[in-house]
């Protein structure tokens, strides 16, 4: 029987938990669970048919982390990885027959590589199920439907019989990892045609889903899954350890029925005695689906902000702006942070201060909490840069939210640069977002929760990128994902500034052209040769002297900033000064004359 005609009557037991179960079954770490489709073949096909035995009318293959980035395996290597699990799961199941076998597909991680073909490893995978033969798919675990969308509309050209099955991880309070809301997602997905079900899994023990499903609408014409965690988990002896609380999870899960889920199972911590449990418990037949009525949220029908953002809707009139960065120290001594805050404002210096967040890698104080003491006790706008690579994604939501209620309205959105090779065995990136995919996640909070008074942010811009056509693509999804201007690298020379307008007859923003005084041979000559993606050409380094003075340095800095002020007059939507060892008065210097 094909799996819709069996849901318009019935509901559907999945499995439980494959790589929990796999881990205490083999004394071996979760992650070897997926390498067990070559290696410990015997023991993957005993949980499949544990789980049939047990009473699940659905099993999902043992493929969750089946990637070339979980597996650090070649593509072959992961065509032989799937195909082994489908094989297996397809055995257990006597061909299908004594239940239904889905393409198990988990999120590919991301680490970040700008340009990295996420969508094409995923369709990857997707054809390599569809060699197989599989027709129902399930992607689960998620965060986000990008990937899930792109990836269904994929399989469904293929093979448009195809049921396939979306699962979100959530917290307790119905946000995702990357900070949507549930409802929002779900709304996102009824729109969906390639995909027949939605739902929950992992993330949450069985009660705090219960609560969940009181507060959303999954009355759509969508199927709607559960598939909670056994409970919530502890650390002993470096492993995770569940409850083992079948009765009552299997309470929780018949209550969920009673609410209109039409597929449950189990994840993380569950086994065989909790499917066991579900299936004495619960009816199982269905004369009609059970439907909900709560009253839909159309999160595009969003008011216009109550409070307007001063430097945007300066931005938006056309008039020139100016932020000005400061660093802030790498110990705990502010006085000349704060004196010089106070001197950009009193002087009417700029329209913004901003503060970079522990660049090169290496750490300062940090940027949004500079930045919230600077609000308080200077009373001027502030833009605290925000780079990915320092902060899982829990830590990046709780610090937004903690800069908001601080004041903060203004960020710049960075990738961040990487920590020098010499304090990786120390210090280890996160990057959970990349500057677009924090900007989709700023976005969602602005919608969901800031809509009245929303974070303005913007973005880098690498001008100096050898491929700028690939610069100019990555500005699109960027403005797509909510950025309303950008910054971009000092500028010092004809071609940057060449660059800069041909960017411009490219792209329809808001930018705000870098400038940096170089203040000494030394400083020019360094900021030339170590630093990155910064071009300092040859004539610009011949106008300074080993032997200058201090002044002398700072004289000519200023008169070449002057003048790269003056021909980017035209394109320039603002200045961003970079002030070196924070000299602040270079500013005033450099804007006297300037228009």
């Amino acid at each position: 029987m094909d799996i819709r005609e069996y849901l318009k009557n019935n509901i559907l037991i999945t499995d439980g938990a494959f790589g929990t179960y796999f881990a205490n079954l083999c004394k071996e770490d979760v992650c070897e669970c997926e390498a067990g489709n070559i290696n410990k073949p015997d023991i993957v096909m005993k949980i499949h048919r544990e789980y049939i035995n047990a009473g699940a009318k659905l099993i999902r293959t043992n493929t969750f982390a089946s990637n070339m980035i979980s597996l650090k395996c070649t593509s072959e290597e992961l065509k032989e990885n799937i195909e082994a699990g489908y094989k297996l799961a397809m055995f257990a199941s006597d061909n299908g027959n004594s239940a239904y076998v889905a393409a198990d597909i988990g999120p590919i991680p991301e680490n970040y590589n700008e340009y990295e073909d996420l969508e094409g490893q995923y369709r990857f995978i997707a054809d390599v199920f569809l060699g197989c033969g599989a027709d129902i798919f399930m992607f689960e675990t998620f965060s986000s439907i990008e990937y899930i969308v792109k990836t269904a509309n994929y399989i469904k050209n293929k093979k448009p019989d195809a049921f396939i099955m979306a699962q979100f991880s959530i917290n307790r309070f119905g946000y995702t990892k990357n900070g949507a809301n549930i409802k929002r997602v779900i709304n996102m997905i009824d729109s969906c045609d390639d995909i027949d079900s939605i739902g929950l899994n992992c993330g949450i023990g069985s009660a705090h889903m219960a609560d969940i499903l009181k507060k959303i609408d999954y009355s759509g014409d969508k199927y709607f899954s559960v598939m909670p965690n056994s409970s919530y988990p502890e650390i002993v002896r470096d492993r995770m350890v569940y409850l083992n609380n079948s009765s009552y999870f299997s309470d929780n899960i018949k209550a969920m029925c009673e609410m209109g889920a039409d597929i449950i199972g189990g994840c993380c911590g569950t086994n065989p005695e909790f499917i066991k449990q579900i299936a004495d418990k619960v009816n199982l037949v269905r004369e009609e689906k059970v439907v909900k009525n709560k009253e839909k949220i159309d999160w595009a029908d969003k008011k216009e902000p109550l409070v307007k953002n001063e430097f945007l809707e300066k931005l938006k009139a056309g008039k020139k702006v100016v932020a000005v960065e400061l660093d802030p120290p790498f110990d705990a001594k502010i006085d000349k942070i704060m004196e010089n805050a106070n001197i950009l404002k009193n002087e009417g210096l700029t329209d913004m201060i901003t503060f970079a967040d522990s660049p090169s890698g290496r750490p300062r104080v940090d940027s949004i909490l500079m930045s919230t003491k600077v609000i308080n006790e200077v009373k001027t706008n502030v833009m605290p840069h925000l780079c990915c690579r320092d902060r899982n994604a829990i830590a990046m939501f709780g610090q937004i939210l903690g800069g908001y209620v601080n004041g903060v309205r203004n960020m710049l959105i960075v990738t961040g640069d990487p920590i020098p090779s010499a304090g990786r065995t120390e210090t280890s990136s996160v990057f959970d977002f990349n500057s677009v995919k924090l900007m989709e996640f700023i976005k969602q909070l602005n919608e969901e929760h800031f809509y009245e008074d929303p974070i303005v942010y913007g973005g880098a811009l690498n001008h100096g990128r050898k491929n700028i056509d690939k610069e100019i693509e990555r500005m699109h999804k960027k403005i797509e994902a909510g950025a309303s201007y950008f910054l971009t690298q000092p500028i010092y020379g004809e071609e940057d500034i060449e660059r800069i307008k041909y960017i411009k007859s490219q792209v329809d923003t808001k930018i705000l052209c870098g400038i940096m005084p170089l203040v000494s041979y030394r400083n020019a000559a360094f900021i030339k040769n170590e630093l990155a993606g910064i071009n300092v050409p040859d004539e610009v380094l011949m106008r300074y002297r080993a032997d200058m003075t201090r002044e002398e340095g700072e004289q000519t800095g200023i008169a070449i900033s002057r003048e790269i002020i003056a021909k980017v007059s035209d394109i320039a939507d603002g200045i961003y000064f970079m002030v070196p060892f924070n000299r602040v008065h270079l500013v005033k210097a450099c804007l006297e004359s300037i228009d």
